[in-house]
């Protein structure tokens, strides 16, 4: 039986996250205060007392989320992965979890992530979707044909489950490829609250900021193998994981591939650390078999 851990992306953020924590455990405060400095505002503040759309900001939201999953990580005494993964942001925790990345260095790149996504948001007014029953080859014909006849930037950018694909692009093709989801039998079609289109072409600005900071943190040989999301298989070589990480702000994060890699590979178990009880709930719609459990 192999243990997996895996970690949570944006979205999964509430008032008050981490508090706890704070309150309860001297290592946790500590960390807390070093992000705090760290980042040079006070985030705990805002964690703990600020309100859904002050979390919501992205330079907020994803320090934020990675903040709380390692603190989270760091209460389980017994934490030893054979492999670990994370869901967009979700990495980042995954690659301290294995050793890759310090603390301090993965918050620092997590902090450039966020305000380089926040400014290609603000230059290029984008959103994404999310389609419901709709088989994944369907979804991407339909992405295809809207980009080859429109011009509008369309693409899948999470393939969460089966039966759950989120689509990114400009707002006019996303409407449109909504549209013609529904007509081809999508059982729903939800335009997402985020700030622009994540996992797309149109973060290509954002990726030259992120790849200048990847290029100058020291990466560390992992422990164990990260499973990430735009190869879907296991990574052990620090160099690949670099380019993967930089790789993964324009293309689709492949989680039900990086799953079932996982599963293919022996996991039976998996371990949510983070905010939120997301990551358990796809794992069981891709295999009902698994075992699964959360901290936060």
């Amino acid at each position: 039986m192999k243990h997996a851990f895996i970690f949570p992306g944006q979205g999964s953020q509430f008032p008050g996250m981490g508090k706890e924590h704070y309150e309860k455990s001297v290592f946790a405060k500590k960390l807390f205060e070093q992000a705090n400095e760290l980042l040079g505002f006070r985030i705990s503040d805002i964690m703990f007392n600020g309100t859904e759309d002050d979390l919501k900001q992205t330079s907020v939201t994803q320090p934020a989320v990675f903040l709380h999953s390692i603190v989270a990580y760091r209460t389980i005494e017994s934490a030893s992965p054979d492999m670990v993964a994370g869901h967009s942001l979700g990495e980042f925790s995954a690659l301290v979890a294995n050793g890759t990345l310090s603390f301090n260095d993965a918050l620092k790149l997590v902090s450039v992530r966020a305000g380089a996504m926040q400014k290609a948001c603000e230059q290029n007014p984008s959103t994404m979707a999310a389609i419901l029953n709709l088989a994944d080859d369907k979804v991407e014909a339909i992405c295809f044909e809207v980009q080859k006849e429109t011009g509008e930037v369309v693409v899948p950018a999470n393939y969460n489950c089966p039966g759950q694909l989120v689509i990114s692009g400009t707002i006019k093709g996303i409407e449109i490829a909504c549209e013609r989801m529904k007509a081809a039998g999508a059982k729903r079609t939800l335009v997402l609250p985020v700030g622009g289109a994540f996992h797309s072409p149109l973060m290509l600005s954002a990726k030259e900021e992120l790849q200048a900071a990847i290029e100058s943190t020291k990466f560390h040989n992992p422990t164990c193998a990260v499973y990430q999301n735009v190869a879907a298989k296991a990574v052990m070589d620090k160099e690949e994981i670099k380019q993967n990480l930089i790789d993964q702000l324009t293309e689709p994060v492949r989680w039900t591939q990086s799953v079932k890699s996982m599963i293919n590979d022996g996991a039976s178990k998996f371990t949510e650390s983070g905010p939120g009880k997301v990551l358990q709930g796809l794992v069981l719609k891709i295999d009902k078999t698994m075992q699964t459990e959360g901290v936060s």
